[in-house]
């Protein structure tokens, strides 16, 4: 049986800050379908808790979230096909 890489309320949230990439708040509530306020409210628990971090101030804020640990990369990419 496969579990969830991340469980909790969040879950969705933090499996879009995992990408590696900075996200401000309105691309992140875009993207949850959520309202950018609800996403702030989150974020802050998030912060509080130490699973992200933002970078910048203000407009020009953007947060992440560290990798996740444990879960193998190799698992995701499709074997060779065999050629002939």
């Amino acid at each position: 049986m496969l579990a969830p890489p991340i469980d909790g309320d969040q879950a969705s949230l933090v499996a879009l800050l995992s990408d590696g990439a900075a996200w401000s708040t309105s691309a992140l509530a875009l993207a949850l379908g959520a309202s950018q306020r609800t996403v702030q409210r989150a974020l802050s628990d998030l912060e509080a808790d130490g699973r992200v971090r933002s970078i910048g101030r203000t407009r020009a804020q953007r947060w992440l979230a560290p990798p996740l640990a444990g879960f193998t990369t190799i698992l995701l990419l499709p074997a060779s096909l065999p050629i002939g």
